[in-house]
């Protein structure tokens, strides 16, 4: 005997390949998400999310599951419960097809998992760009080069990070610098998978042939991080729209 299939799967099934096409990196839940709110700009009913599994999987679209190898232990929890309490930020390089190589480093909100900034360069990352991420990740949010109240500012130990310099810029914005535990960096976990999840889900699908194409295509996926992806940890919520209704 079959698997149980309604009618409308059929076309249900389109949408889902549709939206595969578009973002091959998407499992079910967050492929659930995306219709869903298609659907409820159309005034349709919502989809369960166990029905897109069934779907899927009756289709082969489902994501393979790889074992996960946990290297290291984490020393305490990032996310907190409100958002501007405090900041993450972590620097990645991305390898173009040509050899060139675009060194980008961000800010994230710890709650509400927004990008804040970025900076990126067609060179290493020098102090002085920390400094600069930091000042607009504060514009930003406040409109005005200083927080309202102290807002922990979380990184890893690299040299751009403990620089005077830019220890010196955080207590002038209003930032408190704090650093994970030496040969801990999942401590920054956050930071961390938001840097998985720019390489895999949009890096490792574009086309960087050099990096000044690179360096163009930066910006749309921030901005698309930011206020189309779903993001399990915010009820397959964006970050611009969890920071909406919360």
């Amino acid at each position: 005997m079959g698997r149980y299939k309604k009618v409308s799967d059929d076309e249900l099934l389109i949408e889902i390949r549709r939206l595969k096409n578009e973002r091959p990196t998407y499992g079910y839940k967050r492929v659930t998400a995306m219709l869903n709110r298609e659907r409820v700009g159309e005034g349709l009913k919502r989809l369960n999310k166990k029905r897109i599994y069934r779907i899927m999987d009756m289709h082969d679209l489902l994501q393979k599951k790889y074992p996960k190898r946990k290297t290291h232990e984490g020393t305490g929890k990032v996310m907190t419960l409100h958002s501007n309490t405090r900041w993450c930020s972590d620097a990645f390089e991305l390898q173009c097809f040509n050899g060139e190589k675009v060194y980008v480093a961000f800010s994230l909100d710890c709650r509400d998992r927004e990008a804040i900034s970025f900076v990126a360069r067609e060179r290493n990352l020098a102090a002085e760009d920390i400094r600069s991420l930091m000042y607009h990740s504060v514009i930003k949010r406040f409109g005005d080069a200083k927080t309202e109240n102290k807002i922990q500012w979380l990184t890893d130990r690299g040299t751009i990070y403990r620089a005077t310099i830019t220890r010196q810029a955080a207590n002038e914005l209003g930032l408190l610098t704090c650093y994970t535990a030496p040969y801990s960096p999942s401590s920054n976990g956050m930071a961390e998978a938001f840097v998985h999840t720019i390489k895999r889900d949009y890096a490792y699908l574009a086309d960087l042939k050099d990096a000044k194409t690179t360096m163009k295509l930066l910006p749309e996926w921030f901005d698309d991080y930011n206020k189309i992806a779903p993001h399990s940890a915010l009820n397959m919520l964006s970050p611009e729209e969890f920071r909406m209704t919360n």
